[in-house]
């Protein structure tokens, strides 16, 4: 895989980055509001984000729930034996879904992991095994480790001294 070079980020960056993922605002323009807290426009905001998903620093802009605190969420962290000539294949169909919250290339046998979370309606084991059909891992090359107890959450990354610090640990 080819190694990609850092992205320079400048003070303003920083700071949308770490407000973005410590005080989003939950209102009808958050944009406007970051802009405020910025001393920036909302359209200088919007530019900002959208150089920062284009260069990749921002991958998508979602809510992760806490499934332990929802009760009737369930998750897994799978992992696959992914030969080299379809990794970018499985990969684009893993990430397809919104259930997907990390991927992670190991160096390994089992060189793909990733955690797949559900909640309400959706039903974990169906979605595991649609995401296997579809990606034709044989379920041989495929190992399923369901949550039983949670040691990690919230990992946050540190952008600007005001940040919010690591996660909590639960043991």
């Amino acid at each position: 895989m080819m190694k990609m070079e850092p992205v320079k980020l400048d003070k303003n960056d920083k700071e949308l980055l770490q407000l973005m993922q410590d005080e989003f605002p939950l209102e009808e323009r958050p944009w406007a509001i970051l802009g405020e807290k910025l001393g920036l426009t909302e359209d200088e905001v919007v530019a900002r984000v959208k150089k920062l998903s284009a260069e990749g620093v921002i991958r998508k802009l979602r809510t992760i729930l806490d499934a332990q605190k929802l009760g009737s969420c369930s998750s897994t962290l799978m992992a696959m034996k992914v030969p080299e000539d379809k990794m970018e294949h499985v990969v684009s169909v893993v990430n397809e879904y919104m259930s997907v919250t990390r991927n992670y290339r190991r160096e390994h046998d089992y060189n793909l992991w990733f955690t797949v979370t559900t909640c309400g309606g959706k039903n974990l084991g169906e979605t595991v095994e649609e995401i296997k059909q579809r990606t034709g891992i044989p379920e041989s090359d495929t190992i399923d480790l369901p949550t039983t107890h949670v040691f990690k959450i919230d990992v946050r990354f540190k952008f600007t001294d005001s940040g919010a610090d690591g996660g909590e640990s639960h043991g």
